[in-house]
């Protein structure tokens, strides 16, 4: 009877040390992070999400130019499915490349996003972390939901935020903090 009891305990302090590591969040990647701006993006009218810029340093007009890292989090205030939400910002990243993307690269970074992104209701938080020179990590919520070890796709889905030619500037200044909410 002791040793059950020994062994149940063993596997109940196991499972809450592997449960602590994946629901750390994202703000165990960046414990330094101060928020930096944040903002809504509307659509005729209604808040489809509103968003958050989390960095280590201080925001500049260039983040994804310097070797900090950041994070963007997105709460969700509508129902969206993850296949919209991949589509919409395949669309954004092509619109927003210097140069063509090739289809072979489009399909990969399509199926990166498929495994890091969930179908959102309201309420929902994506978390999408920027590190300089590895790629990015996303977070459903505080749970790790996938890596994408993709420097270029990286910087590619973060600018349909913080590019300079956004869809939407004024989105961009708050998030970066130049513009109070």
């Amino acid at each position: 009877m002791h040793a059950f009891r020994q062994l149940r305990y063993i596997l109940f302090v196991s499972l809450i040390l592997l449960s602590a590591g994946v629901h750390a969040g994202w703000r165990e990647t960046l414990p330094d992070a101060q928020l930096i701006g944040g903002g809504e993006l509307r659509f005729f009218g209604f808040s489809v999400y509103s968003a958050q810029f989390w960095s280590q340093g201080e925001a500049s007009g260039a983040p994804l130019e310097q070797a900090e890292p950041f994070a963007l989090e997105l709460t969700y205030q509508r129902s969206i499915s993850r296949e919209d939400l991949v589509a919409a910002s395949l669309k954004e990243i092509r619109r927003l490349a210097v140069k063509p993307l090739s289809a072979a690269q489009l399909a990969g970074w399509e199926r990166e996003m498929m495994r890091a992104f969930v179908d959102v209701r309201s309420g929902d938080r994506i978390t999408g972390v920027y590190q300089p020179g590895e790629g990015a990590r996303f977070y459903v919520d505080d749970t790790l939901q996938h890596r994408v070890a993709d420097e270029a796709f990286a910087r590619a889905f973060f600018s349909i935020w913080l590019d300079p030619r956004t869809r939407n500037p004024e989105l961009r200044s708050r998030l970066l903090g130049a513009a109070k909410s």
